[in-house]
């Protein structure tokens, strides 16, 4: 594996313990919150203002880390604020407090995502770019896996007793920001700077600037992000079928281990196949997923469904990240990853708004059929589509 590089290998530890801490605290969050006396609007509203600081903050440091030649600070700055978010959760709860302590999570993800994955790109050679990012992201949701399970094993012999785990989850935070500081800038990277520091909209100006190729690519795969509504519907629509909560989480936990397990193939397939083709193969399978979902339930029905659901993900998050870093100079590809977070973001927001006001005016099966129809439309548009990368992939 002489793609495992020192770098691929600390950020991927890094990312592994800081999805461990946060996925700890996911099943857990919305009845924390209500526990303190958030109210189920008040909780959407803290979500959206979440989603949205992590979003534009991608856009910004992305361009503010391009134009200062420099990574690995925002990457240490960025995964050293969410781990510091965790336990002020368990500190105090006041509202005003729980948002100021959701944001400052939200905008260390904002801080690091962007450099991180020019860190990673500037680490492959166009032959190995799928198997890097495959890698990374299967460490990530590696996390997703232990966390829930750790936060599962904990409630089952303390049910009800939340705010320790807060402070729990703390512990594999320190752990990822004691591993940041293992990062180094490539004397590369620090010399292209730029003395004007670019406005928090920059990435609005930077789509503007940017090449045909690049805003074909990420319009699809925005349009795609607008009817790709928050993965609570999924689990919503598992519960109400019946199933009950320890079942829905054991779902969500195996959803992530198909996805952990299968990224790093997914990779290597990729950069022998090509990114774009296995990237569009993933939103045929969405499409298929999202068909099922509004069709059919049962136990083993959805336990298929979410093992597709996994192999999607591998094929998709960190595949597209890597096709995208190919459509753009080196020097410009924290930028072009936050920008493509930062306009996801917007859309995120949109789609789980399109997607509950469907879901409330005609029923979960409207929602799930269009959503499916949607993507298999983005994929024939990706299947027609020419879009001739900067950077020539080896096949």
């Amino acid at each position: 594996m002489k793609f495992l590089t020192r770098t691929v290998i600390v950020l991927s530890l890094v990312s592994l313990f800081t999805d461990m801490a946060s996925e700890m605290l996911y099943p857990i969050m919305p009845v924390y919150l209500k526990s303190i006396g958030f109210s189920v609007l008040l909780i959407g509203i803290l979500e959206g203002m979440a989603e949205g600081i992590s979003g534009f903050s991608k856009g910004y440091f992305g361009k503010l880390s391009d134009s200062v030649g420099k990574r690995a600070p925002f990457v240490q700055l960025g995964y050293g604020l969410s781990a510091l978010s965790k336990p002020m959760l368990a500190v105090f709860t006041f509202p005003l407090w729980v948002f100021f302590s959701r944001a400052l999570d939200r905008l260390g993800k904002g801080i690091r995502t962007a450099p991180r994955d020019a860190i990673l790109s500037a680490e492959t050679t166009p032959g190995n770019k799928g198997k890097v990012f495959g890698f990374h992201r299967g460490m990530d949701t590696l996390g997703a896996v232990i966390g829930p399970s750790l936060a599962l094993l904990y409630l089952f012999h303390y049910p009800e007793n939340y705010k320790p785990l807060f402070l729990i989850a703390f512990l594999p935070g320190i752990a990822a920001v004691v591993c940041t500081l293992i990062i180094r800038d490539k004397k590369a990277a620090s010399e292209v700077k730029s003395k004007k520091h670019p406005s928090f909209f920059s990435f609005i100006k930077y789509w503007k600037e940017s090449s045909p190729t690049y805003r074909k690519v990420v319009g699809g795969i925005l349009v795609f992000s607008l009817f790709n509504s928050s993965d609570m519907f999924l689990l919503l629509q598992a519960k109400q079928s019946g199933i009950n909560d320890v079942h829905v989480i054991g779902l969500y936990i195996f959803y992530n281990l198909v996805y952990a397990i299968c990224s790093l193939p997914a990779g290597i397939i990729s950069d022998k196949l090509g990114l774009k083709n296995i990237f569009t193969v993933s939103l045929f399978i969405f499409a298929f997923v999202y068909f099922g979902f509004g069709m059919g339930s049962g136990i083993f029905f959805y336990t298929m469904l979410f093992s597709l659901y996994g192999i999607y993900a591998a094929m998709s998050e960190g595949i597209s990240k890597a096709w995208i870093t190919n459509l753009v100079p080196p020097g410009e590809s924290a930028t072009a990853v936050g920008t493509l977070a930062a306009f996801q973001s917007i859309c995120a927001m949109l789609a789980s708004a399109i997607g509950g006001l469907i879901w409330y005016s005609f029923g979960a099966g409207y929602m799930f059929v269009l959503t499916g129809i949607v993507t298999v439309l983005v994929a024939i548009y990706f299947i027609l589509g020419n879009f001739k990368p900067l950077i020539k992939q080896s096949l």
